[in-house]
């Protein structure tokens, strides 16, 4: 197991949306300092059912999107742009991201449901 890292960031820019492949997914990119990386990319619906094209919404996805929101102390998706915060590196990877003076943290799961 790796040992993790903490640095400090200021959130560059987001993405919020439907990618390519039809899957609604999310990011916040990170600038320590010169340096980016972004955070998250995991689908925030779910795979088609029956014949329909449709991926519906999943209590997961909007779980994910509001524990980032009051992590950060942000009202909106579009107010993350410019908030400090704190990355928890592992491996490389952003595990969790957390506040930027308190001790709070969200990480994604190892498994997505």
């Amino acid at each position: 197991m790796s040992a993790s890292e903490i640095r400090n960031a200021t959130i560059k820019s987001t993405m919020l949306g439907i990618e390519d492949h039809g899957i609604m997914t999310f990011y916040v990119h990170l600038d320590y300092g010169g340096v980016q990386q972004g955070f998250g990319g995991w689908a925030l619906d779910d795979k088609p059912a029956g014949r329909s094209n449709k991926r519906p919404g999943t209590a997961f996805g909007m779980e994910c999107l509001i524990r980032i929101l009051r992590v950060l102390r942000a009202d909106t998706w579009e107010s993350l742009r410019g908030k400090p915060c704190r990355a928890r590196i592992e491996g490389g990877l952003v595990k969790s991201i957390g506040h930027c003076l308190n001790d709070e943290w969200w990480e994604l799961p190892e498994v997505q449901p």
